[in-house]
């Protein structure tokens, strides 16, 4: 799959500096975790540069999502799905870098600056935004079964059962890949 979006001739440094500026501006974006700048990343990996297609890019998050390990990996396999190794290594330096730089930053300014009014404000402000994003995040990912019929009570049900029960994620998920894999959504 990767050599039919590179081509013959591969990828040059250029396309490789773009794949890791994009992501590192999304890393800068990023309140709320990584999963909040889905929709960019699907508008500049599939609508803007048509490097993946929307099944091969949920399918990329889903993945990453399903394996043990930090959340955020699921940038490195899209970029391993767009380029390979380098494709990989493009996205999960860009995601990491620069939010790391500024998270050691506002740490010690959050330290320094704990019982600060404005401080408090501006971290309680940041939930209706982050909140905000993830529903974009999870409009993208049910993009490819927006038009099956039980996409929509599948997508009810969870948020319920997240807002109204303590019950494990893993329920949800594991109703949802059951429902995908019958055809359902």
């Amino acid at each position: 799959m990767t050599e039919l979006l590179l081509g013959a001739q591969g990828w040059s440094p250029l396309a490789w500096a773009q794949l890791f500026g994009h992501f590192a501006l999304l890393s800068l974006l990023a309140i709320g975790g990584a999963i909040t700048t889905v929709p960019d990343m699907h508008r500049f990996v599939v609508g803007e540069r048509g490097w993946l297609s929307d099944s091969a890019f949920s399918g990329s998050i889903a993945l990453a999502q399903a394996a043990p390990g930090p959340n955020v990996l699921f940038v490195a396999v899209i970029g391993f799905n767009v380029a390979g190794l380098a494709g990989a290594g493009a996205t999960l330096a860009g995601s990491l870098l620069p939010s790391t730089l500024v998270a050691v930053a506002a740490g010690r300014y959050g330290t320094q600056r704990a019982h600060s009014r404005a401080l408090r404000a501006f971290t309680e402000g940041l939930a209706p935004v982050t909140i905000g994003l993830l529903l974009a995040t999870g409009w993208v990912l049910t993009e490819p079964s927006h038009d099956r019929w039980g996409t929509w009570p599948l997508v009810a049900a969870t948020i319920a059962l997240m807002l109204r029960t303590r019950i494990s994620p893993v329920w949800p998920i594991i109703a949802g890949a059951l429902a995908g894999m019958l055809g359902w959504v």
